[in-house]
């Protein structure tokens, strides 16, 4: 993958129904919030980054993580192009309607972000991450 960000890779984590106030707009009226974290020299960043999304830690106060009740982990990523293709295996738990476009968005920036590829595609047990969606 490619290389490490000045400033730390940025992990997103979702403002609830703040109107974009702090982050990016989307979804029910919330905010997409990248916050910083450091990985070491060894540390692959996009699995370091995916490491703490889907590790069940609590999120930065104030902020909410929708992945949270999913059981994945991180597989393998790859290039094609400029298209970061993230594999993962497990079980996505969304809490309700709005965490469904949390969950996309809350994957999708933190794998582009971490590799600085233009788009991701989000894969479940071979399954594109919208297919795992619709059939939990």
């Amino acid at each position: 993958m490619r290389g490490k960000l000045p400033g730390g890779t940025p992990v997103y984590f979702v403002a609830v129904d703040d109107g974009g106030s702090t982050g990016v707009r989307f979804g029910c009226n919330d905010s997409l919030v990248a916050v910083f974290h450091s990985t070491t020299a060894a540390e692959e960043p996009l699995q370091s980054a995916l490491g703490i999304l889907l590790g069940g830690g609590d999120p930065p106060d104030g902020l909410y993580n929708s992945l949270d009740d999913s059981t994945l982990s991180y597989v393998s990523a790859y290039f094609d192009g400029t298209t970061v293709v993230v594999n993962l295996t497990g079980t996505v738990r969304p809490g309700g309607t709005c965490d469904i476009p949390r969950l996309e968005a809350q994957l999708t920036h933190t794998a582009v972000s971490a590799v600085g590829a233009a788009r991701a595609e989000i894969y479940v047990d071979g399954r594109r991450l919208a297919e795992a969606l619709s059939l939990r």
